[in-house]
């Protein structure tokens, strides 16, 4: 039931990436760029994301019991800003910025055989192993 739950939750989450246009890297970067093509749908997708996560978050916060399908689950406690949260913000932005990707709608683009999603991901792979070797937890 656990591995049912997760494939219709990502088969979900997949197709609100692929219908608010979080799939086309243009769309992302025209909603970047403020003082030229600036396109701010995304914001409305970003503040329909909040609103429905919201209300789980609260009640996973206060439960005793992970999620459906989880063996463990705990939110972040850590409220610490130091050094290495800025400069891999700043980095995952940037990326973003110039790809038009994260990591969601890349991995949704890259299985519906977008071409630019096929260069990303691999190059995306490589940078989240090169920073588990040299950063690691």
């Amino acid at each position: 039931m656990a591995a049912v739950s997760a494939l219709l939750a990502g088969l979900l989450f997949g197709l609100g990436l692929m219908l608010s246009g979080m799939g086309q890297p243009t769309k992302v970067q025209n909603f970047l760029d403020f003082f030229g093509q600036w396109d701010p749908s995304l914001a409305f997708v970003m503040v329909g994301a909040i609103a429905v996560a919201w209300w789980p978050f609260r009640v996973a916060k206060r439960s005793s019991q992970p999620p459906m399908g989880a063996v463990s689950f705990e939110l972040p406690t850590n409220k610490k800003v130091d050094t290495r949260l800025l400069s891999g913000a700043a980095l995952f932005g940037i990326g973003w910025g110039l790809a038009g990707y994260c990591p969601g709608p890349a991995l949704v683009s890259f299985s519906a055989l977008i071409s630019t999603a096929w260069w990303f991901v691999p190059a995306m792979l490589v940078g989240m192993w090169v920073s588990d070797k040299a950063f690691g937890k």
